[in-house]
Parts: C-alpha cells; sequence; structure tokens
C-alpha cells in the first residue's frame, strides 16, 4: 500500500515538481510511533524508520532522499552536484536544483513549507519552529533559492500541517520571549477569555512568506486536533506518550 500524502494545489499544478506532505499513517512502525514514523531519534526501531522514508521515496518516485539534523534554526544548507545524502548537516531547511533529489524535512507540531520555482527549477523545503520562524528561516530559504537562480515572484510556498494558533498555548514568558526576537510576532499573539497567551505559529509564518513577496498556499489540518492523522509533540506531552515525527517532501523530476 502507498503511504498517503496531502498536497497543496498551487504546488501540485507545477510541471516537473513533485511533493508530498505525509502523515503518521501509511508505516510500518508500532505503538506510538505507529506507524509512518520518519525520525532515527526518539526510541523507535531503526530499521523500520527505514523502511518509512523508503515507503516515502517511493510514493513519489525518487531512489535518493536527502535530510538533516534540525536544530530550530535560520540555516539553508544548499544542495548541488552530488551531495552526501549522509552528512546531515545542522540545519532546518534545504534547497536544490538537482533533479531525482527529494528534499525532507520532519515536524511533530512545527510548520513544514515546501517551496518551488517551476521556470528556474529551484526547490526547497523548511522546518519552522517558533525560533526558526522569528529569526528568519522561510526569508533565508528564499534567499538561497534565488542564489540558485530562482526569483521570489515566481516562487509558490505551501504550508503544510502544523499546530493551530487555538491548540498553541505558550504563556506570558513565552510570548515576552517572542517579541523579545521579534516584535512583528505580536499580532500573532492572542489571549482567550480566561486563558493564557497563545501562539499562532503558521499565521506568523504565512504572514512573513508574504511579506517576503512570494505565493503561499496551504494543505493539512491542525497537528494537535487529529492525532489519528498526524504526530504532535504537544498531544503526547499531553497524553504522557512519545511523539515520531512526519515528513514533508519536495523534489524535481
Amino acid at each position: 500500500m502507498t503511504a498517503p500524502f496531502e498536497t497543496s494545489a498551487a504546488l501540485a499544478a507545477l510541471r516537473g515538481i513533485r511533493h508530498g506532505f505525509f502523515g503518521r499513517n501509511g508505516g510500518s512502525s508500532t505503538g506510538d510511533f505507529a506507524s509512518l514514523n520518519a525520525s532515527e531519534n526518539g526510541g523507535d526501531d531503526l530499521a523500520l524508520v527505514a523502511a518509512n522514508r523508503a515507503a516515502i521515496r517511493e510514493a513519489l518516485g525518487f531512489e535518493r532522499l536527502a535530510t538533516l539534523t534540525q536544530t530550530h534554526s535560520n540555516r539553508v544548507v544548499t544542495l548541488t552536484g552530488d551531495p552526501d545524502l549522509q552528512a546531515r548537516p545542522d540545519a532546518d531547511a534545504l534547497v536544490t536544483d538537482q533533479r531525482g533529489l527529494l528534499l525532507g524535512i520532519l515536524t511533530a507540531d512545527c510548520t513544514p513549507i515546501a517551496f518551488a520555482d517551476e521556470k528556474a527549477g529551484v526547490v526547497g523545503i523548511a522546518h519552522a519552529g517558533w525560533q526558526g520562524a522569528v529569526d528568519g528561516i522561510a526569508e533565508n530559504t528564499i534567499a538561497a533559492m534565488e542564489a540558485l537562480g530562482a526569483d521570489r515572484k515566481r516562487i509558490v510556498a505551501a504550508i503544510g500541517p502544523t499546530i493551530s494558533g487555538p491548540n498553541y498555548e505558550v504563556g506570558p514568558q513565552f510570548a515576552a520571549n517572542l517579541l523579545a526576537r521579534n516584535s512583528e510576532a505580536g499580532v500573532h499573539v492572542f489571549t482567550p477569555p480566561g486563558g493564557k497567551e497563545h501562539f499562532d505559529l503558521p499565521g506568523f509564518v504565512r504572514a512573513r512568506l508574504l511579506a517576503a513577496g512570494v505565493e503561499v498556499d496551504a494543505a493539512g489540518q491542525c497537528t494537535y486536533a487529529h492525532p489519528d492523522l498526524y504526530f504532535s509533540h504537544r498531544y503526547a506531552t499531553h497524553q504522557g506518550t512519545k511523539a515520531g515525527r512526519q515528513m514533508s517532501v519536495i523534489g524535481l523530476f
């Protein structure tokens, strides 16, 4: 059975580009990691993780997959030539102009962003946690794509499954730290009646993408609200269990 995935209509309309926002279903892992866990960290059987990653590649028809050691940074790695796919550098976004290479990032509440410029033949993928988002991971990914010949006026960006503002309670200290790092995030912090501060992470990411001048689409639902469809670190923490990681991918073929 092919592992299921969601797509952005805007990205799906582009020629020579394949992408997918995979969830937690359609894989080989069991227990808390059931079933398409793509993370090699966290305690899952590495043989099962390898099978899950292979299923993701095969679902989109790719033999090669590039991933990272994600650190909640704003660092972008550009892959050209014949990159070492075992290197997995510390970064939170990948860009390439190489055909036949699938780019992947892992999330379990953070915001995945897939990017493509059809005309230039350049794609990118980014992991935007709150730190990376406020520090400019989306903008840095766009800049790295432009260094390969892309034009932000042609770039399509799609936000995948991520935690929604109503389910992302952060509290006053987090909100203060957030605003100290990026005051523009303030309009995306809100406090429900009688509650604590919440942060609309995907809303902030969308605003930053639009401000950068790219087209923005979206796919998927709130990870926290749908634990049957996605891995959610916050949901698992609240339930006293472990969370796997889903993978979002894009590549030129």
